[in-house]
């Protein structure tokens, strides 16, 4: 495999140090760009557009030839495998993604099982189509969501403010939640594993809701089915662990075996690296928010979050959740550029 020309997000999960701050963004192929746009029309629908390889590819390459960013992630969505458990996934434009067949019921939790792979070789071929284009560029991130997180959807049928139907089943009938956690685990452990065979450099875990649950919930059917996934990620991969809404629970998501624990905007990045200290990288944390002002306001909240990091190694810099669909471009390019600028400065300035 061709030697990576900027491995700069690699030292950086490693906590080595780097001629400058590593900088990607959850969601950096999306809806803001006029180029995916077009792509997305091209393929008629979001499912569409993921299951297509080439195309996927194309949208995972946009941003990149946008703004200098250090890393590549592939284009797909979380849910791709509960689809492959025949939930039937599908895509309503302006409302999410919903499940003709959520888990609502007895029958329908006992027949679940983790899903042939081959029915998510679409994904692993993105991949590998995703790194021969790359051709060394950056690296390239793999993800996936929490199998909490997946159970989320799978059982609510689709977003949700609040997911009362989820945190119902938790509180009546546990054993059900523990038997869909654990098929998600197994098939996330397996999920991932086929994306690193496939090329991908790191790999991420998007645990969107695990924050919203009690503390001894968040152990039961949240970390512990994480710890369960990274267990099995092959070893050298390093793995990136964003859990929204989890502040307080900071000291035992950096025990999770995650080399990297990504931060949601609502966190204190000087307190969390006194809090965790060296044993782990920090992602984070800019407010998407902050993209949706000017320039200048957008310089401004990058050098506080910069600040918060402190220049200590280990420090990747992204957003406190995905970008949002209205954010400018140009604004996405000044975030880019003031961080490659000011973390290659001299630390005087």
């Amino acid at each position: 495999m061709k030697p990576l020309a900027n491995d700069t997000l690699l030292r950086a999960l490693r906590r080595e140090p780097v001629a400058h701050t590593p900088v990607w963004l959850m969601r950096q192929a999306g809806r803001y760009l006029p180029e995916y746009n077009a792509v997305r029309a091209k393929a008629g629908s979001f499912m569409a557009l993921a299951t297509t390889p080439s195309l996927a590819t194309e949208v995972t390459l946009q941003p990149l030839d946008r703004f200098a960013l250090d890393a590549a992630i592939l284009f797909s969505d979380i849910l791709t495998v509960p689809d492959a458990m025949g939930l039937g996934l599908t895509f309503a434009e302006g409302e999410g993604p919903r499940f003709a067949r959520p888990l609502r019921d007895e029958v329908a939790i006992d027949a679940l099982a983790v899903p042939d792979m081959a029915k998510l070789r679409y994904v692993f071929d993105t991949v590998g189509e995703i790194k021969r284009a790359l051709d060394g560029r950056v690296p390239l991130i793999g993800f996936a969501g929490s199998p909490f997180t997946l159970a989320c959807y799978m059982i609510e049928g689709g977003g949700s403010a609040d997911f009362t139907t989820v945190r119902r089943m938790a509180h009546a009938r546990p054993d059900l939640m523990d038997r869909i956690v654990d098929v998600n685990a197994r098939a996330v452990r397996a999920y991932v594993r086929e994306q690193v065979a496939a090329g991908a450099d790191v790999v991420m875990l998007f645990d969107t809701w695990g924050g919203m649950l009690t503390a001894a919930a968040f152990e039961r059917w949240s970390l512990a089915s994480m710890r369960h996934v990274l267990d099995t990620v092959p070893r050298g991969v390093p793995t990136i662990l964003f859990s929204r809404g989890a502040g307080d629970r900071l000291q035992r998501l950096a025990a999770t075996g995650a080399v990297c624990i990504g931060l949601d905007w609502s966190m204190d990045l000087d307190a969390a690296r006194r809090a965790v200290g060296d044993r782990v990288a920090l992602q984070g944390n800019l407010d998407p928010a902050a993209l949706l002002t000017d320039a200048a306001s957008v310089e401004r909240a990058v050098r506080a979050v910069l600040a918060a990091a402190g220049g200590a190694p280990g420090h990747v810099f992204n957003l406190g959740h995905g970008i949002l669909p209205s954010t400018p471009p140009d604004h996405v390019a000044v975030l880019v550029d003031t961080v490659h600028r000011l973390t290659r400065a001299p630390k005087s300035q």
